[in-house]
């Protein structure tokens, strides 16, 4: 592997880091239906809202989102939309393991 390819391989591991935790895959599903302040994802999680900011900042360090202050609020938004495209594969993939636990079950 070159270098070149290295840091691009790491580069895109930390993207998948970045979305790995629930938390933070929860909040990236949010912000495809569009831009929520730090309030509107407070509502929906059982978290302080010191611990959701630190979730948005490592979705942010990783360039899956982008945040606008307006006011004392922050909004945060997808930077790149399309980076939840291949969650349909993955669901697919949980879907097919399902199936085959089943046919061993029978």
């Amino acid at each position: 592997m070159t270098e070149k390819e290295r840091a691009l391989i790491e580069a895109k591991a930390n993207i998948l880091k970045a979305l790995g935790h629930p938390t933070r895959l929860w909040m990236a599903e949010k912000l495809a239906d569009g831009e929520k302040c730090v309030c509107e994802l407070a509502e929906n999680i059982d978290a302080d809202f010191s611990t959701i900011s630190k979730h948005l900042t490592v979705l942010k360090q990783a360039g899956v989102v982008i945040d606008e202050k307006r006011g004392k609020q922050v909004y945060y938004k997808l930077k790149v939309p399309c980076i939840l495209n291949f969650m349909p594969c993955v669901e697919a993939v949980l879907q097919a393991t399902a199936q085959t636990h089943i046919e061993l079950l029978k």
